[in-house]
């Protein structure tokens, strides 16, 4: 029984260690997928075999704020060389936060077949695995997708702010500063993105990272994430969660913890998130 299966996880099955992933870089029906914050780590080395799946440049559209439509997906998914029934393994930096984000908008798509590497690229580097420079090219695929469903797992405006008006529970995964409205933006990070800072009425703040052990980037195991969630936040299994942050990545780890971790059925994310939230007019804030 792996460390994984001991932690009490209701899904399990949504990770797999960094022994897993080491004894499958071979595995033609697995596909090993990088997704980082920073653009510049992938090229400077990854785990053999891994391809690269930018958030800005792969996932969102070029002009609108949306993501991808069925055909990009279907066109990134062949370029990539992943079946629908490839089994896909996302990492990344940042404790996996963008990798969590990649694995959410491949579930608009229904790629079920989706895993998260715990502990994501800090692990790896950690225990000394190798990396490559080398970028792998696979045979493009037929992938065919399903219209993207926005429809379970993300909020728009209008649902939130009827959301707020029910008195149902978010989740603001920011930091405190953001929460408090000092900050427009992460410390550390230049501030902008929005008119107005604060949260949305009612919104918990829960800030993301808080689900991560820090010395090794993998996930609490479940006792301690609901002592969080559930203990702290008051948030029920039962209930009708939102989680937002200033883009929708942050929120999409929180999201992912929830949904698959603690088995929460219905969360869904806020993408629009605070750079839309705190530059509508009319919108309640709090502070």
């Amino acid at each position: 029984m792996s460390d994984i299966n001991k932690r009490g996880y209701a899904h399990p099955e949504v990770l797999v260690s960094t022994e897993w992933v080491a004894q499958h870089l071979d595995d033609p029906n697995v596909r090993i997928i990088e997704s980082n914050e920073d653009p510049l780590l992938y090229p400077s080395g990854h785990i053999p075999g891994a391809v690269e799946v930018d958030w800005v440049r792969d996932l969102n559209d070029p002009l609108r704020r949306d993501y991808l439509d069925r055909e990009g997906f279907e066109k990134l998914m062949s370029r990539i060389g992943v079946t629908p029934d490839m089994t896909i393994v996302l990492y990344g930096d940042k404790n996996n936060w963008w990798a969590c984000y990649a694995f959410w908008v491949f579930q608009l798509f229904g790629h079920t077949n989706a895993k998260i590497m715990d502990g994501g690229r800090l692990k790896w580097e950690k225990e000394g695995r190798p990396m490559t420079r080398e970028v792998p090219q696979y045979p493009p695929t037929e992938y065919r997708a399903p219209e993207r469903d926005d429809s379970k797992i993300r909020a728009f405006r209008d649902q939130v702010l009827a959301h707020v008006q029910a008195g149902k529970p978010l989740i603001d995964v920011r930091s405190p500063e953001e929460y408090r409205g000092e900050r427009l933006h992460m410390p550390d990070y230049p501030n902008e993105g929005a008119l107005r800072g604060g949260h949305i009425p009612g919104a918990v703040n829960i800030p993301w990272a808080r689900a991560i052990n820090p010395e090794d980037g993998t996930f609490k195991p479940a006792d301690e994430l609901r002592k969080i969630y559930i203990g702290e936040a008051g948030i029920r299994p039962e209930d009708d969660v939102i989680v937002y942050c200033r883009i929708g990545e942050r929120s999409s780890h929180t999201w992912f913890v929830l949904t698959y971790l603690l088995g929460f059925p219905k969360v869904r994310n806020y993408d629009g998130s605070w750079t839309e939230w705190g530059n509508l007019v009319g919108v309640p804030i709090e502070r």
